[in-house]
């Protein structure tokens, strides 16, 4: 068996620091700030997080999804009922996300509850989605097992025929999004020398505080 040596692959972290006296009660406040300055930050899928489930037998499962929506508080995402994951939730509602801007030296690493949302804010999303988008929704058995790549492309075709302008495609009751209420979240600002700053918030009783840990 072949060996690669990735000891030598390393780099320093010096953009910026995590001053505990400008931190806000709210983390969430910090997580919209950080997110705005990755949008605006020539970041390629700024909004890429992964996220992490739990199989009925103990083992993590981790895929990147897109956050598309923060609202009061929650982290929204969007996905098929049926998948993988969403088996997953069904089966242990806690999860953990993670966002990872490289070019900014920063990660954020959520911890919480992911629920359903309403169906009315599914569909809202989902009339917002590209057409081909929203046909490859109903033609993907996601997480399914399937024969060939040739099933998926006829698939496709046939849910082109059967809905063929954007405005009568009808969003399938198995695809939906998700709002994950936070517990914890962590920001990590690298830092010279590794002295990296990470500062975890935990929620209580809705109440936010946090403490400082060693890198």
């Amino acid at each position: 068996m072949s060996k690669k040596d990735l000891r030598h692959i390393r780099r320093e972290y010096d953009l910026d620091k995590l001053e505990g006296s400008n931190l806000p009660d709210n983390p969430m406040d910090l997580f919209t700030s950080w997110l705005e300055k990755a949008q605006s930050s020539n970041i390629t899928d700024p909004t890429a997080m992964s996220l992490s489930t739990v199989e009925r037998n103990g083992q993590p499962s981790s895929r990147i999804v897109l956050l598309k929506k923060v609202e009061d508080g929650k982290l929204i995402f969007y996905t098929n009922y049926h998948s993988k994951k969403a088996r997953e939730i069904r089966s242990q509602a806690k999860v953990s996300a993670l966002l990872y801007w490289s070019e900014l030296e920063r990660q954020v690493k959520i911890a919480g509850i992911a629920r359903p949302v309403d169906d009315s804010d599914s569909d809202l999303y989902f009339q917002s989605r590209p057409y081909e988008s929203n046909i490859s929704t109903w033609a993907s058995p996601q997480s399914e097992v399937i024969p060939n790549r040739q099933y998926l492309e006829r698939e496709y075709e046939k849910y082109l025929k059967r809905y063929p302008s954007k405005d009568n495609v009808p969003r399938p009751a198995y695809w939906g999004g998700y709002a994950i209420n936070p517990t914890i979240i962590e920001f990590w600002q690298g830092g010279a020398y590794r002295l990296h700053d990470r500062i975890a918030y935990n929620k209580k009783e809705e109440r936010w505080s946090w403490v400082r840990l060693a890198p």
